[in-house]
């Protein structure tokens, strides 16, 4: 029975050494010198990214706002980071207004949802974006803190929906 186990554990290896040995030629040469230039961006070139919470303070207060406008110059500028060119003369302005939150009961079924109006090289883009939030016993200890992570998804769920709806215009 002992013959048995050794056999199996050395047929396990040699699939294993044989299958390594196999997939050592998918892998590609490593280029140990200057990186690879990055793409150049299509379409569309942002300079700079503004961000007007003003209506938002009327609507949901200050705390609100601040974190809306705390967290959305970033969360767009990482997504849409392969279209930024900082200071560049022929780059646009991504003009965002938050027109407003809404925190939602939670779960799919009442949703948060953000709503704005982006503006770039004269185009006008409403966005209507959405972020599910399911209530956990730990939220109810941080209600402040997991307010502004909830405003932190609804951000980065507004910059996704507006990279998707700049690349269809």
């Amino acid at each position: 029975m002992s013959n048995l186990i050794v056999t199996r554990r050395v047929a396990l290896f040699g699939f294993g050494a044989f299958a390594a040995a196999g997939l050592s030629g998918c892998n590609t040469t490593q280029n140990a010198g200057a990186p690879a230039a990055s793409p150049a961006p299509v379409g569309y070139r942002i300079a700079g990214i503004v961000v007007d919470t003003a209506p938002l303070v009327g609507q949901s207060g200050n705390p609100t706002a601040q974190w809306a406008q705390d967290a959305l110059p970033g969360a767009l500028a990482q997504v849409l980071a392969s279209h930024m060119a900082p200071g560049d003369p022929s780059g646009g302005t991504l003009s965002v207004v938050v027109n407003s939150i809404y925190l939602g009961g939670g779960g799919p079924a009442d949703a948060d949802r953000m709503r704005g109006v982006a503006t770039l090289n004269g185009q006008q883009i409403i966005v209507h974006a959405t972020s599910t939030w399911v209530p956990s016993p730990v939220d109810q200890a941080l209600v402040e803190q997991s307010m502004q992570n909830r405003v932190n998804a609804l951000s980065v769920a507004f910059a996704y929906l507006l990279k998707r709806k700049l690349k269809q215009g």
